[in-house]
């Protein structure tokens, strides 16, 4: 069955806020008509083409004047259109002025309508013709002709008109020329008849027609009547709601974490009623409207941060994480021009999108719908059609299906119109296309100003008002919300930072009491009338009142100090508590995540200091908190670049300009750097601070029944004690079961949380390996409750990454370290049962939110070597630590681990190093074989073969106990050390091969990888040791260097000596190999590592 339509609907009766245009050259739906049935508008086609100038403004009046009183003596409502072929066809028409349309109309009527004692007839005629409105012209691609169809709609109601009928004076389609005689009065009678209209005037008919006006008007009176009882009841207001928010009836808690919109051709009057639109959390806008740059909805977001492209950008053909980095995906809305209009792209009409374009558009739809990017279930599509889909091609038709194929159906589509026939348009195109009936999932009988309301009602007044920044002498300035958008690495704390929120109180309070990170909001509660005042920690006047001071008097631009913490022990909520109390003295703003380059959010500190104040003499300084930095020297360079940025600004102060709160987690006091500018935090609270968290605890027993769970507090309460973590770990384990899903995954949160700091599992992923159900609105169990009793140990926490999204954790590392011990001891679960389950169950899903985080902290937990004994530093603490607890089952974690990581050559080595370190006796060999066979199919696997034969060399020269070698030894050694180099350099060639490719990515930077060269270099040093070893070199230690240099050639060394051709033999197979090694003759190992650098 075709689904194209050809025609389009009229724009709607007695409307002018309609976003209503037309396209040339196609049909309008309706016929010229009489009276249907009184209501329902008759129709009368102009083209207006053969028009002179001169003559244009006559013919236009006549025609109105005309058709108006036509409708008005028929009683029937009726629109007559300027510009449009008698079929029906779109032509347009050329407008200059559009005001002296109506202004002529207006004296038009007031000069051929009567004005009688009684009954004043241009007045009632104003009321019945409406003044004329100007209905844009579109190309087919959607952009404009720049001409627009003139309609006049007529409205004879029964309270205007009466019982009256009306003559027209003077109507003339040609006025005769000036000087020729007129008769005074020439009086005309029009009706509507069918789709004529006729003057009865001089006709028989005539005065029957007014005698029987009274029926007439009493018709009209009753189809007036009927048409409002037609009126449905709207509850559509509260669907919307409804289904925008997922149930939760305030965007501020919506179950929908982000929105996609997709939309087409705006119109200009559309735009004050879509400004909703600008307070939503929009991951990505795709635009059909070619001019939305110039006159579209791209201008609402001007304000606003948003990123532009075209379809064909979201071609993956990058990482994950480049690709959000590119996009800056969760920071900026990407807006995608899906038919042209940007970067000089040209749209495309309807007819040849497909072909042209569309192809494009599926990659942004098929990436925002991948798990790895936006959460299950937690985001919406919007549809929002600003202009009639009358063309079964339409683009947005096709984007639709995509979406709804991507999405397995319709149920996270919202589709929202302001009238009836836009949604009846496209819900037949659907339906007879797709076979989907998605009324259920569409908003029509709503104006875009109720939407508008209802949608910004939705918000509390916190996010919908000002934001404030302080500025000099206690005065404020007003942080734009572009602005905002562009600090996208600073989360700013502002003046105002809670006022007028609707925040539930108790859900902040007892996330935060039980382990959950601080937020503003429970400062904000806590200053509140009837509230304990939030507790000072000891440390808190010291830092407000001296160390801050003291940096103050510092001649350096940027200055810092340090708060050392031990895993909770509350140092980033005092760290934190001191911003929020400082936030009307200082800018104040928390560092996102630790990006690899500081160059940006240097950039934007230095902005934030200037923001509205940049030519002034006096500024308020920017107060910057920095957590999870693991060296205090990340610190000092981020310190740096400030400086230089604050350089190149060109800013003079004698004071600090920026004052660098580092918040530091450190296992022991002995791990703190402190000095002056420094304080610790450890587990013992003070006299002063029990007192106060004695205080606290009455209060929170008063008001909750749950304080047994509020670990976080208690574990402060009770100075850090570990018989209290150990009492809380045994109860709510006490019906672990390893078989269970819930207690594998919580296991595995477990061991993220002991050795890999920051690790966490996405809320989104968590809820899928649970398999919690979704109802039919899309909405899930929360993922508290698929952790049953375990969701007491554990916290919602915000990833600390540029790609933002709500993850799960251990509420600390101490009780996830006490929960480890306990499934170890009482339960049987050991470290290598939950890495196991980790790589063979959790990564083996294929896509997931956050996957790439969790690939990279599994991978430093195997990797990534701690700095202590030469024992325990060869392999990661988890790797060491497995050793101890299960011996021999490490080396199936390495292997899993291979699998799961199959292109990754750091994995890869430390499989290899623990061959050689561990098992080299029994099955050196076998390894061998693997990793060579492993090379042949893996590019990047040449290195973990040098580094077997390596470890192979230095193994059996180490347990060759003969002096001098024997020349089979010899050979042997000879021959690994060949391979092993041929390996090294062979990695080096792949490993200039990727630096070519990496160095085309954003955010590379060139840090060149010596270890290969360093692994060559140290095979040829331990060849010199070996070849000192064998005869001949052993009489003089100077023949060596003779032969490797040319002075002495080998065979005339050994000629003299029969005993010797053995030797002869096997060095001579070598010798052009040998002969390469004379650089490393004399060299030590300092020497060796100098070498390495100047290479």
């Amino acid at each position: 069955m075709s689904t194209q339509y050809c025609s389009l609907k009229p724009y709607p009766f007695k409307r002018r806020d309609a976003a209503h245009r037309y396209q040339e050259n196609i049909v309008l739906d309706v016929t010229e008509s009489g009276t249907i049935d009184y209501m329902q508008p008759c129709h009368e086609f102009k083209a207006f083409t053969n028009t002179s100038e001169e003559n244009e403004m006559t013919k236009y009046t006549f025609e109105v004047i005309r058709f108006g009183a036509a409708c008005m003596n028929s009683r029937t409502n009726g629109t007559i259109h300027f510009g449009v072929e008698n079929d029906g066809r779109i032509l347009g028409v050329s407008v200059q002025n559009r005001d002296s349309f109506a202004t002529q109309q207006s004296h038009a009527i007031e000069k051929h309508f009567q004005k009688e004692k009684h009954f004043h007839f241009v007045k009632i005629a104003r009321r019945c013709i409406m003044p004329p409105r100007f209905v844009e012209v579109l190309k087919a691609d959607m952009t404009s002709t720049g001409r627009y169809v003139i309609e006049v709609d007529i409205e004879p109601s029964s309270r205007v008109c009466k019982e009256l009928h009306f003559h027209t004076l003077n109507l003339e389609k040609h006025p005769k020329r000036a000087g020729l005689k007129r008769k005074k009065y020439k009086k005309s009678f029009f009706i509507r008849d069918s789709s004529n209209i006729y003057d009865l005037i001089k006709s028989e008919e005539y005065t029957k027609y007014i005698a029987d006006m009274s029926k007439l008007s009493q018709l009209r009176k009753e189809a007036e009547e009927n048409h409002l009882s037609d009126v449905k009841n709207n509850i559509q207001g509260l669907k919307l709601c409804e289904m925008l928010t997922g149930g939760t009836q305030s965007l501020d808690r919506s179950h929908f974490t982000w929105y996609v919109v997709v939309t087409n051709k705006s119109h200009p009057d559309q735009l004050e009623n879509l400004k909703f639109l600008t307070y939503m959390k929009l991951m990505a806008v795709l635009d059909f409207d070619p001019e939305s740059a110039m006159n579209g909805l791209t201008t609402l977001f001007k304000d606003t941060g948003i990123n532009n492209h075209l379809p064909a950008e979201y071609e993956i053909t990058q990482t994950f994480q480049e690709t959000a980095d590119k996009f800056k995906l969760t920071r900026n809305t990407s807006w995608v021009f899906c038919n042209g209009g940007f970067k000089a792209e040209n749209p495309s009409n309807v007819q040849k999108w497909s072909t042209e374009k569309g192809s494009s558009v599926r990659h942004p739809v098929y990436f925002l719908c991948q798990k790895d990017v936006m959460p299950t279930k937690k985001f919406l599509v919007i549809f929002l059609l600003l202009n009639q889909v009358t063309d079964g091609n339409d683009p947005m038709l096709e984007t639709f299906n995509m979406f709804s194929q991507e999405l397995h159906g319709e149920k996270q589509i919202l589709c929202i119109c302001d009238n009836e026939t836009t949604y009846n348009l496209w819900k037949d195109l659907i339906i007879r296309r797709y076979g989907v009936d998605i009324s259920k999932r569409c908003i029509s009988e709503l104006s875009f100003a109720e939407i508008n309301g209802t949608v910004l009602s939705l918000w509390s007044e916190n996010r919908k008002s000002h934001r404030f920044l302080p500025g000099v002498g206690g005065s404020k300035v007003v942080l734009s919300k572009k602005k905002e958008d562009t600090l996208d690495l600073l989360s700013i704390l502002c003046v105002n930072q809670c006022d007028g929120g609707n925040e539930d109180k108790q859900q902040h309070e007892e996330s935060f009491y039980r382990g959950g990170k601080v937020s503003w909001w429970n400062f904000f509660f806590s200053e509140q009338a009837g509230s304990v005042p939030f507790i000072k920690l000891d440390k808190f006047e010291y830092i407000i009142d001296g160390i801050i001071p003291d940096l103050l008097n510092m001649k350096r631009s940027c200055v810092f100090f340090n708060i050392f913490h031990l895993p909770g022990c509350g140092g980033t909520t005092l760290a934190m508590h001191v911003l929020w109390t400082l936030k009307n003295k200082y800018r104040c703003a928390v560092m996102k995540y630790k990006p690899h380059d500081f160059t940006d959010v240097a950039q934007q500190v230095v902005k934030l200091l200037t923001y509205e104040a940049k030519d002034q003499q006096t500024r308020l300084p920017v107060l910057l908190m920095v957590e999870d930095f693991e060296k205090i020297s990340d610190v000092e360079t981020l310190q740096k670049k400030i400086e230089d940025e604050y350089q190149k600004e060109n800013i003079s102060s004698k004071s600090p300009q920026v004052i660098l709160l580092n918040c530091m987690t450190v296992e022991s006091r002995e791990q703190a750097e402190e000095n002056d500018n420094s304080v610790y935090l450890g587990n013992n609270l003070f006299e002063k601070e029990h007192k106060l968290f004695d205080e606290k605890l009455k209060e929170l027993k008063r008001i909750y029944t749950n304080t047994d769970t509020f670990h976080g507090f208690m574990y402060l309460q009770t100075n850090g004690s570990s018989e209290y973590l150990k009492r809380v770990v045994e109860n709510t384990l006490n019906g672990f079961n390893f078989q269970d899903e819930h207690a594998q995954l919580f296991a595995v949160l477990v061991l993220l949380s002991v050795y890999c700091r920051n690790a966490l599992l996405s809320v989104s992923a968590c809820e899928e390996f649970l398999h919690l159900p979704i109802t039919e609105d899309c909405r899930s169990c929360k993922a508290e409750d698929g952790f049953k009793e375990f969701s007491a140990l554990l916290t919602r926490c915000t990833a600390p990454s540029n790609f933002v999204f709500e993850g799960m954790r251990v509420i600390n590392s101490c009780v996830a370290q006490h929960c480890l011990n306990e499934l170890a001891v009482t339960h049987g679960v050991k470290k290598d049962d939950i890495m196991n389950t980790l790589l063979t169950t959790f990564l083996g899903y294929d896509l997931f939110l956050g996957k790439q985080k969790l690939m990279q902290d599994v991978h430093s937990m195997l990797v990534k070597s701690r700095h202590s004994t030469k024992s325990e530093s060869t392999f990661s603490p988890l790797i060491h630590d497995i050793m101890k607890e299960t011996p021999g089952r490490e080396e199936n974690i390495l292997l899993n681990a291979t699998k799961v990581y199959k292109k990754d050559a750091v994995i890869l080595q430390l499989l290899a190093r623990y061959y050689y370190l561990k098992k080299r006796e029994e099955d050196f060999n076998d390894e061998y074989e693997w990793s060579l066979a492993f090379a042949h199919s893996k590019d990047n696997s040449c290195d973990t073969v040098a580094r077997v034969l390596k470890g192979e060399l230095w193994y059996k020269f180490q347990q060759d106990r003969d002096d001098p070698i024997k020349p089979d030894s010899l050979e042997m050694y000879l021959t690994l050390a060949e391979s092993a180099t041929n390996a090294c350099r062979e990695s080096q060639q792949t490993t200039q091969k990727e630096d070519k490719i990496q160095f085309q990515r954003p955010n590379y930077h060139d840090t060149f990888n010596t270890a290969e060269l360093l692994c060559e270099h140290e095979v040829a040093v331990k060849v010199i040791e070996i070849l000192q070893k064998t005869p001949p070199f052993t009489s003089d230690d100077r023949l060596l260097g003779q032969v490797l240099s040319g002075k002495i050639k080998m065979e005339d060394l050994t000629c003299k000596q029969p005993k010797l051709k053995e030797y002869s033999d096997v060095l001579s197979k070598h010798m052009h190999y040998i002969l390469d090694l004379e650089p490393f003759v004399h060299l030590d190992k300092k020497s060796l590592m100098k070498l390495t650098e100047v290479s």
